[in-house]
């Protein structure tokens, strides 16, 4: 028979708690250049506090995880009645001249973990991964994975009345005898466009085998910062070589 205590654990997450509205962004893989060179991504969503709709997509060059020139492209409507369609579709069209929609389209890549900001069960700062579903046994391939550390910087000036800002660091992991694990990103500073980031997670890999070239990855890593009615929810991507 369920002891008390369990018994009144299980009606307090009955009970609902009060809603805290935020912006917990949408996000979708637009897929990669032919040779693999640029990864790109769109987060999109409404605005906590003002309600306007923005998308934004960003374009990476996967040699240097650094983002093309002339991005990220950021789109926000504000005007009553705008809609989050009409934003996505003019970011879209601003996105073309930089990678057409056509070519990401047709080289998504391939989903190797995926864990929505929602989970509750997944290890947030680890995923371990096979890198892709068929091109060889699965028992034959190496894995790939990452630890992610977060790590305590001064944020922006007002941020501190919020709590500690942090940043992060990434690490690829070494998964044969012998192999170090290597550092593929760490913060010294906190960018302003993060706002007063609060926690990080692994969110998902995203991997890729060009035809020619060199494989390559994205690690999508979601934010939790301060919102102005709750927490926000948004995204950016590391990407390297495999």
């Amino acid at each position: 028979m369920p002891s008390l205590t369990r018994i009144a654990a299980l009606i307090l997450l009955l009970i609902p708690l009060p809603a805290r509205a935020g912006d917990m962004a949408t996000v979708e893989i637009l897929g990669f250049s032919a040779d693999g060179d640029v990864f790109a991504f769109e987060e999109y969503g409404v605005q906590d506090g003002s309600g306007f709709p923005y998308a934004n997509r960003y374009y990476i060059d996967t040699a240097t995880d650094s983002f093309l020139a002339g991005t990220p492209v950021r789109v926000r409507l504000e005007e009553d009645g705008a809609s989050l369609q009409a934003t996505r579709q003019q970011a879209r069209q601003q996105g073309e001249a930089i990678v057409p929609g056509d070519e990401l389209n047709a080289n998504k890549g391939h989903t190797a973990g995926w864990n929505a900001v929602t989970e509750l069960t997944a290890n947030p700062h680890l995923m371990a991964v096979l890198p892709q579903p068929a091109m060889s046994p699965l028992s034959a391939q190496d894995p790939l994975a990452f630890s992610l550390e977060e790590i305590s910087l001064q944020g922006q000036e007002f941020c501190s009345d919020f709590g500690q800002t942090m940043g992060f660091k990434l690490l690829r992991l070494g998964t044969a005898e012998g192999q170090e694990a290597q550092m593929i990103h760490a913060d010294s500073g906190i960018p302003s466009s993060r706002g007063c980031p609060l926690a990080y997670a692994i969110a998902g890999v995203q991997t890729f085998y060009p035809p020619s070239g060199t494989p390559v990855f994205a690690v999508m890593i979601a934010i939790e910062a301060v919102g102005f009615e709750g927490s926000d929810y948004h995204f950016i991507a590391v990407t390297g070589r495999l």
